[in-house]
């Protein structure tokens, strides 16, 4: 262990940090497309404040009950079930987890030591709310410098300056990605299409789109009722997600259309995907209150072309979605 740090060194650590924290969200951050770089920073500033060996930064996915690393120092991102760990206690128990004796505590996982060698000796967690008071991450330093360990009132008063900024950063960036998701399918919507298209897909050379959308949509709504349409854009959503896979994402454009957006992928490509996701669509059915609904889908794809607009782009393979109802749908159109 490094020797306790200085009053003055720290603050000087915490001056630099703040500045390099500055100078990453208002020069590099935006223009990079690599915003979450920032909670690294956040990781620094809290490992400092509480004259730390390491820290890590936790996001609380609640729909999947997973936490997740946003930054974490000396290792890769860990995923651990939001009910495990020291995290999850203070989590659960919504307030701050101070222990110098690892190894005996009922919650302490060691894993991690174990696989890389690490000796745990002292930790501290902290929970992190949103402005409404709602629990949304964990602030965990590890190691107090100089082996003393973590004082449950003095640190946790450090570390709440990070914890707290962390909060408003961590709400904002989980506002930001659920104004970008469609809450009944939960794909993208249109307007993570162009958020993605500023950041993502500015940095890759080939892209291919492909519009599809649900044939006689209205009918389903009309016969089954509302709700029954929902299902079937749910059934729909899953089918894209499966199928696209790694190769690309898929948008909810509006309404019954979807868009598909591939990496790496030609023309060729993007036919050859629509025509599996059409299959598969096909072959699908969805029960909705004991009635088996079955759908066909129709698709227009084109290859990007970089001289044009998203929304010019998105126009050529709309235009051929179109054809392709117009030559009695479910079917592939790429020309």
């Amino acid at each position: 262990m490094n020797n306790v740090t200085s009053a003055e060194q720290i603050l000087n650590n915490i001056f630099d940090i703040m500045q390099q924290l500055y100078d990453e969200m208002r020069l590099k951050s935006s223009a990079r497309g690599d915003h979450l770089h920032v909670f690294d920073i956040f990781a620094e500033l809290g490992r400092t404040l509480a004259d730390a060996d390491r820290a890590s930064f936790w996001r609380w996915d609640k729909p999947t009950h997973k936490l997740i690393t946003n930054a974490a120092t000396g290792i890769d991102q860990i995923i651990i079930d939001d009910t495990t760990g020291l995290v999850g206690r203070a989590l659960a128990e919504n307030r701050t987890i101070v222990t110098n004796d690892p190894y005996n505590h009922p919650d302490f996982n060691s894993a991690v030591d174990k696989r890389t060698g690490y000796v745990t000796k002292s930790i501290l967690v902290m929970p992190v709310s949103n402005c409404r008071g709602e629990v949304i991450g964990a602030f965990q330093v590890i190691n107090k410098l100089g082996d003393a360990g973590f004082d449950e009132v003095d640190d946790a008063k450090r570390l709440s300056i990070a914890a707290f900024i962390c909060g408003m950063a961590l709400e904002s960036d989980l506002f930001l990605a659920d104004s970008q998701h469609d809450k009944l399918t939960e794909l993208k919507n249109r307007f993570g299409l162009y958020s993605d298209w500023q950041t993502t897909y500015q940095r890759i050379e080939r892209l291919a789109l492909v519009m599809c959308d649900i044939d006689h949509f209205k009918r389903v709504n009309d016969t089954y009722g509302h709700n029954a349409g929902d299902a079937v854009l749910k059934n729909v959503a899953r089918i894209l997600r499966s199928t696209v896979g790694d190769v690309g994402t898929a948008y909810r454009w509006g309404g019954e259309e979807f868009v598909i957006v591939l990496k790496d992928v030609g023309l060729d490509g993007a036919v050859e995907i629509a025509e599996r996701v059409r299959r598969a669509a096909e072959a699908s059915s969805c029960l909705f209150d004991g009635r088996e609904i079955r759908v066909t889908m129709s698709f227009g794809c084109s290859e990007l072309d970089r001289a044009h607009s998203i929304d010019e782009n998105i126009k050529v393979a709309d235009e051929r979605l179109y054809r392709a109802k117009e030559a009695g749908r479910n079917r592939v159109v790429a020309e």
